[in-house]
């Protein structure tokens, strides 16, 4: 038989196995065994270690090794393909047995483990039919047979499956039916939406399920569905194989083909497709109609085209073409018949499948279209793991003018939430936070907002809301609403961690209550200069995963336009219209990281940010080289990018890299520096970096009344905006500008 395929709502997937297990009987059934293989770098590491070999020059050697988790290469193939694991081999004894020994290892079963959803039923108790044994770390029995062996001992596979899908359509419902007490029974609802249409019919499927791929989208542009048998045909040709018959489908709806029904006996079978055998129900229904197939013969022939089997094929042919004959079709006409579904028949798919996914797919259409708050937020909540989806849903919102609002401890819960027609983000999507240290900070606030920052850390758990989440909260901006200034938080965040877990002891010992109520001392922080704006993104940008309230770029908006400098979305639209571009753009910095090729040329992958998007590029030896120091994390840059389409994803190299500040024409010769008496000297120096072209000059306030000393420091300094942005922080740093 085959496997049972079923997706549940993710978060009450455990739900159903409990059913299943107290309908079935608790000894009926078992999870299915799957066996992790020892693969090159791993045997290496398990033998190296076996032999007393140093982690070093193990872990030195596992990295010759190519990692492609999609096609893992063999320890043959890889000493075969690197020259300096066959000299390791040969220089050093140890090394050769390590090599020898791995390779006869190497493919062998190194530990047991569960499918992710495969489960068996059966009709009596499992270690009648199966043996089985129990992981310590599970309550269920496993079986010792994998999901082959189980089926070739008569036991049916179920994989139930967690889909994230039908959990986002449950929390929007939710979400829609509190803010706007509408209740929507999405099982009930009419298949003829015009707005879900519309939606669909300009392609703005981003979030839509298995709608949103740039390859979908440029589909469903041209098939403009009005119906929802379009829908099931789009989810079942958009795949390999029969992504073919996608422009027969809509020339054929649009009349700009004429329809071929094969035969007038199969014409109300395939009618609906306009000709185009799009189902495997569908051949099975033309093996019924033209040659009188019972339901169970036609499953055989369905399963022997897609096997392509030839021996069975003539078999199945004969048989056909017989069948029809005796209907009164002629017997060359069946036989080119037979050909066609048989071509056809190879890429059919399960129309029954798709029309699931197809109904989910207009589910999500439909709240998008009509309820666009509710369904962001709920879709920004059970993707706030990933930052390029959040990311990527926030700039999706913004095109629709929804706000996205900054996290806030005032207001914010723990997950996205629709709040008056804008969405507040979510305190558990932040890094370093946690889902339980944003769900207290939501339930300590209940019905009485924080006042002040000693109101928060007074009734804070700071054994659940630690120094890292404090920061993190700082960083992004949720506790604005308490103290504007984020950097005095920030640098006295130790300080209000120590008298939080001080009060919460007085808490724990009664020490209050004792005292009549008394309040505790103020908090004492000591004073700190605000972070510049560039500062303040960038600590956004680490807190949040992307930039959330502005961008470092914004205010060289109008001389990158009058440089005719593309943005990001701009580039990646031309990319997939042209196939490949080359273009300038205008970024930051976020992320760098270098790695060597199997010659020992050095090359990095770099990400880069704008105010329409994020993006990766390859960076190669000859620009990385040149562009020096200019790839830092925080450094604002033009990049002569070359873009090429590879699939549905755009492939940046990084042709050249120059200086923003360069290319603007606003390089200065340096900078001043205005602080008053109270500026650590040492702090200063520990902030400058010397590895930069800019001189500074220090022009020091002192206390006597309107005396100033000018000292001028030289040149050689990297005063960046993200550097001038720390300096300016410094307690006694009045300002920074240009000379």
């Amino acid at each position: 038989m085959p496997d049972f395929d079923i997706d549940f709502c993710q978060e009450r997937r455990d739900e159903v196995i409990r059913y299943v297990q107290k309908k079935y009987g608790a000894d009926r059934v078992a999870q299915i065994i799957t066996h992790g293989k020892l693969q090159a770098r791993a045997v290496l590491r398990d033998v190296g270690r076996v032999l007393q070999m140093s982690y070093p020059q193990v872990d030195q050697l596992c990295k010759l090794v190519p990692q492609n988790p999609a096609n893992p290469i063999t320890l043959p193939e890889a000493i075969a393909s690197e020259p300096k694991l066959q000299e390791a081999r040969d220089k050093e004894p140890l090394v050769a047995r390590l090599l020898e020994i791995s390779q006869k290892l190497e493919g062998l079963y190194r530990h047991a483990s569960t499918h992710a959803a495969g489960m068996v039923i059966g009709d009596r108790p499992l270690d009648q039919l199966v043996p089985l044994y129990r992981d310590p770390k599970s309550s269920f029995p496993i079986t010792q047979f994998n999901w082959k062996l189980v089926e070739a001992a008569g036991l049916v596979k179920f994989d139930f499956l967690g889909l994230k899908t039908l959990t986002v359509l449950e929390k929007a419902v939710a979400l829609i039916k509190r803010g706007r007490g509408i209740d929507i029974d999405l099982s009930k609802l009419e298949l003829d939406d015009k707005r879900s249409y519309e939606l669909l019919a300009k392609a703005d499927t981003v979030g839509v399920f298995q709608l949103e791929s740039t390859g979908m989208r440029e589909s469903l542009k041209r098939l403009k569905p009005d119906r929802f048998e379009d829908i099931i045909a789009m989810v079942a040709l958009y795949r390999p194989g029969p992504m073919d018959n996608i422009d027969p489908y809509i020339n054929r709806k649009y009349g700009l083909e004429t329809p071929d029904y094969l035969h007038p006996l199969i014409e109300p079978i395939l009618k609906e497709t306009y000709g185009v055998i799009i189902y495997q129900e569908q051949v099975m229904q033309i093996a019924q109609e033209l040659s009188g197939y019972s339901l169970g013969e036609a499953d055989l022939l369905r399963r022997a085209m897609g096997k392509k089997i030839k021996a069975e094929m003539d078999k199945q042919q004969a048989r056909f073409v017989e069948g029809a004959v005796g209907k009164g079709v002629d017997k060359a006409r069946a036989a080119y018949i037979f050909e066609l579904v048989a071509k056809f028949a190879g890429y059919g798919f399960n129309k029954s499948h798709a029309a699931a996914y197809a109904l989910l797919a207009y589910h999500t259409a439909y709240l998008k279209a009509n309820h666009p708050v509710e369904f962001l937020a709920a879709t920004m909540t059970y993707d706030m793991a990933n930052t390029d989806k959040l990311y990527m849903f926030a700039q999706e919102a913004k095109r629709r003018g929804i706000a996205v609002k900054p996290p806030c401890v005032n207001h914010s819960a723990a997950d996205f939430r629709p709040e008056a027609g804008a969405i507040r983000y979510g305190l558990a999507a932040l890094k370093n936070m946690g889902r339980a240290a944003a769900e207290h900070v939501a339930a300590e606030r209940r019905d009485a907002p924080y006042r002040d920052m000693g109101d928060f850390m007074r009734r804070i758990d700071p054994r659940t809301l630690g120094k890292r989440g404090l920061e993190t909260l700082v960083a992004a901006g949720a506790l604005d609403a308490l103290e504007p200034n984020r950097a005095r938080i920030y640098a006295n965040a130790e300080t209000l961690m120590t008298a939080a877990l001080r009060l919460a002891d007085d808490r724990a010992s009664g020490q209050f209550s004792l005292l009549g109520g008394a309040q505790p001392e103020a908090i004492k922080l000591r004073p700190t200069s605000s972070w510049g704006h560039v500062e303040t993104l960038t600590q956004e940008l680490g807190a949040v995963g992307f930039y959330l309230s502005g961008h470092p770029l914004d205010e060289h908006a109008e001389a990158l336009s009058r440089l005719n400098i593309l943005r990001w979305s701009e580039f990646e639209a031309k990319v997939k219209n042209q196939g490949g571009a080359e273009a300038r753009l205008a970024c930051t910095v976020v992320s760098h990281q270098e790695r060597r090729s199997k010659a020992g040329n050095k090359f990095a992958f770099t990400g880069f940010s704008d105010p329409t998007g994020q993006f990766e590029a390859v960076v190669f030896s000859d620009t990385l080289a040149a562009a020096g120091d200019l790839l830092e994390p925080g450094k604002a840059v033009i990049v002569v990018a070359e873009g090429e389409l590879d699939g549905e994803n755009v492939k940046v190299r990084a042709a050249a890299v120059q200086s923003l500040e360069k290319a603007l024409g606003r390089e200065s010769v340096g900078f001043e520096v205005r602080a008053d008496a109270s500026l650590s000297v040492d702090d200063f120096c520990k902030l400058l970096k010397r590895n930069g072209s800019s001189q500074i000059r220090l022009r020091l306030r002192l206390n006597d009344a309107g005396r100033e000393v000018e000292l001028f420091l030289g040149g050689g300094f990297d005063l960046s905006p993200k550097n001038a942005g720390a300096l300016k922080s410094l307690p006694g740093v009045l300002d920074i500008a240009r000379i």
